[in-house]
């Protein structure tokens, strides 16, 4: 099937459910030319011959198409980053009530059994993989051009006792630079010996990219410095994290930042267990059996789920905007085909005299705007597969409120393009089938005066 070579040579794959869909639509195409003796080779003459009319009938398709699979593309970018951002076998503790990290708190004291929990998986060194974090969110001013408006960027924080230690229970690596362990001190003396000393920090690949974008660069490099509340910070290290919500943070020692930015204990507590079935169980037991504190547990995986709320309100936001597109879409198209037939006249006469019946020249006509649908759809998915892997920034969150700014990439898959191939061919369905019923209408006779 079309739909399918198209997104297999692009190197995707598409769900059972996706394919039916597009099946369905190439199956209404071969019942259209099977059912009996329909002009093709008028309805190809028509096309070539009237090229720019079949132009911008089918400009209209590859338009709506194109920006329904971008907008898509980003819903879809936005879902797999919720979902790559979570490990299985991770347990997320917050406080009581707390729905997202930036409105949990902890004491120091309230936590210390967390780590020694039964289920709780050690490193090769013996050390509990548990990692005890603060969540805090600044913000910075953005560099603008004269006579614009002020622009403030909202900076992600996470402050961890051991850096290291926190990357590998959430099964990040480097890209680039060098940790910092938990005997590191955070800090480090300027190359001149004066002033405050820079704060050492690692950073997500996402961040490095877009905050050095506002000054020119393209990207933070370990050895590179930046400002940010009233300190210097001096990049040590960068996150291959691209794909996850960790991409948009910036990570330091929480005894440094803490209080600075309003987080004098933790917001969090991750715990690694050995599996997706472990963490469940570790859930169910801090749920029922950990006393020292209120607590809130979950697992990683539910945690990032609850963020997809933002996702599905631009879901049905997406779902509304096309509506009205393919209702637009199908006016347009219909009045183009109104035209088409007004302009044809003579040879829907022609085709009726050489023995045609009304409803061969409905098919021919419902044909070759489905057709034209086709391409013009396919051409559209083309055009949004080039925005496949762009850079967007939005924010994610819970029901509860909350959320987080992240960076994510525009995911354009074969489900994707599928659905606006169907789209295009159901648009084109609903404009094409009344100028075809009118087309059953002219007079042979008449229309040849």
């Amino acid at each position: 099937m079309v739909g399918c070579l198209f997104a297999e040579t692009l190197g995707l794959r598409a769900s059972p459910t996706a394919l039916a869909y597009i099946g369905g639509a190439l199956g209404i195409l071969a019942i259209l030319a099977a059912v009996g003796r329909i002009p093709l080779q008028y309805n190809w003459r028509n096309i070539v011959v009237r090229w720019r009319t079949t132009l911008f009938t089918g400009l209209a398709f590859i338009l709506v198409t194109a920006l329904l699979v971008v907008m898509l593309a980003f819903v879809n970018g936005m879902d797999r980053l919720t979902e790559q951002s979570g490990q299985p076998g991770n347990v997320m503790v917050l406080s009581d009530g707390a729905v997202d990290e930036v409105f949990s708190n902890f004491a120091t004291g309230d936590i210390g059994d967390l780590e020694r929990q039964p289920g709780v998986r050690k490193n090769s060194s013996g050390r509990p993989l548990a990692s005890k974090e603060a969540y805090m969110i600044a913000t910075t001013p953005r560099p603008v051009k004269e006579g614009q408006p002020a622009r403030r960027r909202f900076v992600q924080i996470r402050g961890l006792d051991d850096v290291k230690l926190g990357a590998e229970v959430h099964g990040l690596s480097l890209a680039d630079g060098e940790w910092m362990d938990e005997s590191d001190p955070g800090v480090q003396n300027r190359l001149q010996g004066s002033g405050l000393p820079l704060i050492r920090t690692v950073v997500g690949g996402g961040f490095a990219k877009s905050f050095a974008a506002d000054f020119g660069f393209p990207t933070l490099t370990p050895g590179a410095t930046f400002e940010l509340a009233e300190r210097t910070w001096i990049v040590v290290g960068v996150l291959d994290s691209e794909g996850t919500t960790y991409d948009s943070e910036v990570w330091a020692k929480r005894s440094l930042v803490g209080e600075r930015f309003g987080k004098a204990g933790y917001t969090t507590v991750v715990l690694r267990t050995s599996g997706k079935e472990a963490a469940e169980s570790l859930t169910n037991d801090l749920k029922q059996n950990f006393t020292k504190a209120r607590i809130n547990p979950q697992t990683e995986l539910a945690y990032f789920s609850s963020l997809s709320a933002t996702n599905r309100q631009f879901t049905f936001a997406i779902a509304v905007v096309a509506v009205f597109m393919a209702v637009g879409g199908a006016f347009g198209i219909m009045n183009t085909m109104f035209a088409n037939v007004s302009q044809r006249s003579k040879d829907i006469g022609v085709l009726r005299i050489l023995g045609f019946k009304r409803w061969q020249v409905l098919t021919s006509f419902l044909f070759e705007t489905l057709v034209i649908a086709l391409l013009g759809g396919l051409l559209g998915c083309l055009i949004a597969t080039v925005f496949h892997g762009t850079s967007a920034t939005s924010t994610i969150g819970g029901t509860g409120g909350g959320g987080k700014t992240v960076v994510l990439r525009l995911a354009v898959d074969a489900n994707l393009i599928i659905v606006g191939v169907v789209f295009a061919f159901g648009m084109g369905l609903l404009g094409g089938l009344i100028p075809a019923f009118a087309a059953t209408r002219v007079r042979p006779l008449e229309s040849l005066r």
